[in-house]
């Protein structure tokens, strides 16, 4: 039986901070994108999730630009987990 998905063995997390890393500060809507990309199918439920866990942190700052829109930029801390 072969599987539709498979999982990566690489964090969403981890995925939005070497995206961050690489691309520097971005939108949402933009890093939805890229995930999409490295992932498969990510809902913008679980990248809210993972931004919001990745904010409580300290890792990264979300801030909004305009309605519906907003910039995400990584705080420049060390990530301690």
């Amino acid at each position: 039986m072969a599987m539709s998905r498979v999982w990566s063995p690489r964090p969403v997390s981890l995925s939005i901070v070497e995206v961050l890393e690489k691309k520097g500060a971005i939108t949402d809507i933009d890093l939805l994108k890229e995930l999409k990309g490295n992932f498969g199918e990510v809902s913008f439920r679980e990248l809210n999730t993972q931004l919001m866990r990745l904010e409580m942190a300290g890792v990264l700052r979300v801030s909004r630009l305009m309605k519906g829109k907003r910039q995400v930029e990584l705080t420049g801390r060390p990530v301690i987990d």
